[in-house]
């Protein structure tokens, strides 16, 4: 089903408007829903929370998303109300149908924290779904009770909202990496410092949700924003970890185990850590790719598993079984079908050897490595052949992806978004989707349901 002349050709690749125009033709028959929602300003983050509401044909989920300004107002962390349409409901006529300059109707903002500085990342707590971690242009990562903070407009000369903690320890800013611990409410992080820093907040789970008192004398300053400082209680590190050269870029938990962990970071180092033996490195693959390594993920169902994301273009997959402590270690596979830096892996929550990646490219890739080696296309016709494991190319961002969310509770629902502002001069586009099952399903299963239907498809005065 693939055919090059959908998709281009390496020597004469479609520009990125004529690819955008091609994706929206294909829109009916490859998106089982799709919700597109125009940001005023640049997002470096959005993120899924809590599922809010279950109704019979949508679902009302939480969304965190952040908001990087000009400065003529406050930075920005929006938690937001997202209606997503369950699956099979949706016409196609209805999800082709939308105006990339306006905001959906499904997109619905609740509640606004003025953020100091800018929000490069936002992490849930998996086991208080009320508390948020984010990082800024600042070595501090910034702890928020999302119910308990007041709701704030933001306007010119508006001062910052005060995090009801701060996690102090890192020497440099950090930007990018950050984590939270599915199993205990331990927070991870990595800066330009080159340090992978470890908190944990169990103390201050109970008293997060009271209001901070801004004139609390026991305070920390809070940087990352030219406004006066606002106050917030700190916590120190749990521990401080040294084995990178470069900025740490990435970090992740292991999913069954607080104490372990990994980082990836720009001296294309990826490090297994585990708090029960040391400071330093359990295994350090020296270079685990060509490049700079932006992203990492664990698998939480196969915890052998780790995706890393790199400046080289490719996905790696490694073994950590096949992995030693003299640094030795090769990728089990790695998958090209990027044509930019990679800036976002994750694994699907919902099948074991699916998984997304995001890039410079404004493409989400959607890989499945059980398909690796097997002849059979793909039902997305803009898939190349070439791509082993690729099965789904999302290509509705007309700029960089710069943060994509798998949801756990909703199956297949992604969100993603984009930074248009060098392609179109505008903020950003935030992307809610989910394929058509028959893209993913077994195709055995899909065969058989096509064919109840095979009357119907062909017309009814087919003799076949």
């Amino acid at each position: 089903m693939n055919s090059k002349k959908e998709g281009g050709s390496a020597s004469n690749p479609l520009s990125i408007e004529d690819r955008y125009s091609q994706w929206k033709s294909h829109i009916p028959v490859l998106y089982d829903w799709l919700a597109n929602h125009n940001l005023v300003w640049p997002s470096q983050s959005c993120r899924w929370g809590s599922l809010l509401e279950e109704q019979n044909y949508k679902n009302r989920h939480r969304l965190y998303i952040s908001e990087q300004t000009d400065g003529t107002v406050p930075n920005t962390l929006v938690i937001a109300a997202v209606e997503v349409v369950k699956p099979r409901v949706a016409s196609a006529e209805h999800i082709a149908q939308f105006n990339e300059e306006a905001r959906s109707p499904f997109v619905k903002k609740h509640k606004t924290i003025l953020h100091p500085g800018e929000v490069n990342r936002i992490r849930e707590l998996p086991t208080d779904t009320n508390i948020v971690a984010t990082h800024t242009d600042s070595p501090n990562v910034m702890i928020w009770s999302v119910e308990s903070q007041p709701n704030r407009t933001a306007v010119l000369g508006a001062p910052a909202s005060t995090p009801d903690l701060v996690l102090t320890g890192h020497k440099d800013n950090a930007e990018f990496a950050l984590a939270m611990c599915s199993t205990e409410p331990f927070v991870l992080s990595g800066g330009r410092d080159k340090y992978v820093v470890l908190w944990s907040i169990q103390d201050h789970i109970a008293t997060l949700a009271a209001a901070v008192d801004p004139d609390d004398k026991q305070s920390t300053n809070v940087g990352g924003s030219s406004e006066k400082a606002a106050k917030s209680p700190s916590v120190g590190p749990r521990g401080i970890y040294r084995g990178h050269k470069d900025t740490v870029e990435d970090v992740q938990f292991c999913p069954t185990s607080a104490r372990e962990f990994c980082s990836v970071g720009d001296d294309s180092c990826l490090i297994l850590w585990d708090e029960r033996v040391g400071y330093t490195p359990a295994v350090k693959v020296e270079k685990a790719h060509d490049g700079d390594l932006h992203c990492v993920d664990w698998n939480t169902h196969d915890i052998n598993f780790i995706l890393t994301g790199s400046a080289d273009n490719t996905v790696r997959m490694f073994d950590r079984r096949k992995l030693n402590s003299r640094g030795v270690g090769s990728p089990v596979y790695k998958f090209e079908g990027h044509d930019a830096p990679v800036l976002c892996v994750q694994w699907c929550p919902n099948k074991s050897s699916v998984f997304g990646s995001g890039a410079e490219d404004g493409i989400i890739n959607i890989w499945d490595h059980d398909k690796v080696g097997k002849i059979s296309g793909s039902a997305d016709p803009t898939v190349p052949a070439t791509s082993p494991g690729l099965f789904f190319r999302h290509a509705g961002h007309r700029d960089k992806v710069v943060d994509f969310h798998w949801n756990v509770s909703d199956p297949w629902a992604i969100v993603s978004v984009s930074d248009d502002c060098a392609s179109t001069g505008g903020g950003g586009t935030l992307q809610i989707w989910r394929m058509l099952d028959l893209i993913y399903r077994p195709e055995d299963e899909v065969l058989a349901e096509l064919d109840k239907y095979k009357s119907y498809i062909l017309g009814s005065d087919s003799d076949t």
